[in-house]
């Protein structure tokens, strides 16, 4: 089945308003609509054969989420990532996942554990493979596994807020400083803070990782600046 005859069969089993935020949301996050490109209302209403009002009101969704902005006359454009919004959300993400550590360290299940170090392995062999795409849906899919073990509301629904504005800066993060090595080798030792069911442990080991992806974010921003693109 074709990219787009899925999305068409995506959008006829949701409420359209919600399927055409879901897919506009997709691409954003999958780098397909990259930062500061504005939203082609007409070009996607004829793709996804939808008038542009579920359009506009998709749009409008995503203003309040953060992944677009509104320029009055000019219409609705991909946020562009600043650094000061980029430290914003890791100093806060980061926080948040010292919680989930230090609350996940004391219950978490062998099984549980186990579905962790399932995750690393595969990531390994995405990054042995070269396989980028792959490597970072599994990087999500750790994060978020881990807040979900942890068994709080009131965090998850924080962490799934912040994860999707993160994500327009976690692309560039994972290709620095030495990349998916470096990352699945924090995951690592997450894993093994995890298993010796430390909270203290736990926490710093989820807290450090999140502020080392801020750190490679920012200079990969700054060598795109040094190489003439704004950052």
């Amino acid at each position: 089945m074709s990219a787009q005859l899925e999305t068409l069969r995506v959008l006829r089993s949701q409420s359209l308003p919600s399927a055409v935020q879901n897919e506009i949301e997709r691409r954003i996050l999958s780098g397909e609509v990259p930062a500061g490109m504005r939203i082609n209302e007409n070009g996607l209403a004829t793709e996804l054969g939808v008038s542009r009002g579920p359009i506009r009101e998709a749009c409008r969704g995503l203003v309040e989420m953060g992944l677009l902005i509104t320029i009055v006359n000019r219409g609705f454009f991909v946020r562009e990532v600043t650094d000061k919004d980029a430290i914003d959300v890791y100093n806060v993400r980061a926080s948040l996942m010292r919680l989930a550590g230090e609350t996940l360290a004391g219950r978490i299940t062998d099984a549980q554990l186990g579905l962790l170090g399932d995750l690393i392995e595969k990531m390994d062999w995405a990054e042995t493979e070269g396989e980028f795409e792959t490597f970072y849906g599994l990087n999500r899919e750790f994060h978020d596994l881990i807040v979900d073990f942890s068994e709080n509301d009131r965090l998850r629904a924080l962490c799934e807020g912040l994860a999707k504005e993160l994500n327009l800066y976690r692309r560039r993060s994972l290709l620095q400083g030495g990349g998916l090595t470096v990352s699945n080798t924090e995951h690592k030792e997450i894993l093994e803070a995890l298993r010796s069911r430390d909270p203290a442990t736990a926490g710093a080991a989820l807290e450090h990782h999140i502020q080392a992806g801020k750190v490679r974010f920012l200079a990969a921003t700054a060598e795109t600046f040094d190489q003439g693109d704004t950052p």
